[in-house]
């Protein structure tokens, strides 16, 4: 597995904590710096990019999100695939990583598959192929 797919799943985990109440905003701080120890010096500053980011932009990228997904409130969406969509939203809208977008959605789709439903690869997919037009940065 490659160090950015390890930092997405742990972000992935840190932002799903945070999304079912588990812990608090500071919380998340404290967990995302202390429980990922196993993490090389890039690969865990990458993750608390994704994880931190997307908790401090969560009003905006929730309204992103609500305003591409018909018929879909956020709120309705399983908390997997919500916290996924919420980290890529915040990669491709507001990190200045400037990651290739295609990748972006291929690790949500893949997370997806490893974490959530069957039909959730395809919705995640939709859904970011929307959203991606909303990079600020870069390419």
């Amino acid at each position: 597995m490659s160090k950015r797919r390890l930092a997405r799943e742990y972000a992935l985990q840190t932002l799903y904590y945070y999304d079912t109440g588990k812990f608090s905003k500071d919380d998340s701080t404290m967990f995302v710096n202390g429980f990922y120890d196993n993490l090389d010096e890039d690969t865990f500053a990458f993750c608390k990019n994704l994880a931190l980011g997307a908790i401090a932009n969560l009003p905006e990228i929730d309204k992103i999100l609500s305003s591409r997904a018909k018929n879909w409130a956020v709120d309705r969406m399983s908390a997997v695939d919500r916290s996924i969509l919420r980290m890529s939203t915040y990669e491709i809208a507001f990190s200045k990583d400037n990651a290739p977008i295609p990748a972006i959605i291929d690790e949500a789709i893949e997370l997806a598959k490893k974490y959530s439903t069957e039909n959730s690869g395809k919705f995640i997919n939709g859904l970011l192929d929307q959203i991606k037009t909303e990079r600020k940065h870069g390419n």
